[in-house]
């Protein structure tokens, strides 16, 4: 019975360590995908500050083209 006994705790751990080799490699595969996930976020982010560098001067061109564009029609009521 005791050999039985040792069997039995033998195959139990044996499952333990399937079970903890598969949850670490769960785990492992989870960082990994943290990593990558950070590095498309910080790429995008880079990607919107250059958008956004590139969108303010447009901004300003549009208020100075709203601004002549109103004084165009000033003087063409004048005239």
């Amino acid at each position: 019975q005791n050999i039985n006994e040792y069997v039995a705790a033998l195959i139990s751990l044996k499952q333990k360590m399937i079970d903890g080799d598969r949850l670490l490699t769960e785990y492992q595969q989870k960082c990994t995908d943290i990593l990558y996930f950070s590095i498309k976020i910080l790429a995008l982010r880079c990607q919107v500050e250059q958008m956004l560098q590139k969108i303010l001067p447009l901004e300003k061109c549009q208020e100075e083209l709203g601004s002549l564009k109103a004084e165009l029609e000033e003087k063409k009521v004048c005239l």
